[in-house]
C-alpha cells in the first residue's frame, strides 16, 4: 500500500541562505524510492508517494540525513500524511475563507503543543492577532501579515519551542497541500 505526504522543509532558501533548489530536492526524494515526487514554491515544499512502511517521523529522520550529506547542512523536515493536513485545515478555528492567504498561518510542530507551553504568552496584547492550539500545530491570526506580526514572534520564540520542531505555511501552502497529497 503506498501512502502520499508532504514534506514541510524549515529555513531553506531564505536570503540566498541553505540553498536547497527544489529540482535537486525531487532527485534526492527520488533517489531514495519515492515516486510521483512534486515541488511546491522554493520554500521547502514537496509532496511525494511511498510504499514505505515507515512512518511520518522516521521518514523525516531520513530525508534529513539525506539533505545533510548531499548538501552540507542540516534541515529540519517534518512529513505529514494527507489525512493530518486535510485536519488540520478543516479545524482552523479562524474564518480561513474569509482571510487572505497572508493573514493566516498553521504553524507545523513535530509533537504536541499544549496550552501550557504558551501560558507566557498574553493573547490579548496582541490583539486583532490570534491563534489557537490544535493537533501538532499553532493557528496564527496575523492580519498584517507575518513578516510585522508582533504575535509570531511571540509564540515563535525559541524559548517557547524547545524540544520541538516547527515551521510555518501560510493558508494558501496549507491549503495546496491537502490538494496536492490527495492524488
Amino acid at each position: 500500500m503506498t501512502t502520499t505526504y508532504a514534506l514541510l522543509l524549515r529555513g531553506i532558501n531564505v536570503s540566498g541562505h541553505r540553498k536547497l533548489p527544489m529540482a535537486e530536492l525531487r532527485d534526492l526524494l527520488e533517489g531514495l524510492g519515492h515516486s510521483g515526487v512534486r515541488t511546491y514554491l522554493q520554500s521547502g515544499n514537496a509532496v511525494f508517494t511511498t510504499g514505505s512502511d515507515a512512518a511520518g517521523d522516521a521518514l523525516a529522520a531520513g530525508i534529513g540525513e539525506a539533505i545533510e550529506e548531499r548538501f552540507g547542512f542540516a534541515c529540519d523536515c517534518l512529513v505529514r500524511d494527507h489525512a493530518y493536513l486535510a485536519a488540520v485545515a478543516e479545524a482552523c478555528p479562524f474564518p480561513a475563507d474569509e482571510l487572505e492567504g497572508k493573514q493566516l498561518h498553521a504553524v507545523y510542530y513535530s509533537g504536541p503543543v499544549t496550552a501550557d507551553r504558551f501560558a507566557a504568552v498574553d493573547a490579548g496584547a496582541f490583539a486583532p492577532e490570534a491563534f489557537a492550539l490544535g493537533d501538532r500545530v499553532v493557528y496564527l491570526h496575523t492580519p498584517d501579515g507575518l513578516g510585522r506580526s508582533k504575535l509570531a514572534e511571540a509564540v515563535l520564540r525559541p524559548s517557547l519551542n524547545k524540544g520541538v520542531v516547527n515551521t510555518a505555511r501560510n493558508w494558501n501552502t496549507v491549503r495546496k497541500l491537502v490538494e496536492m497529497t490527495a492524488a
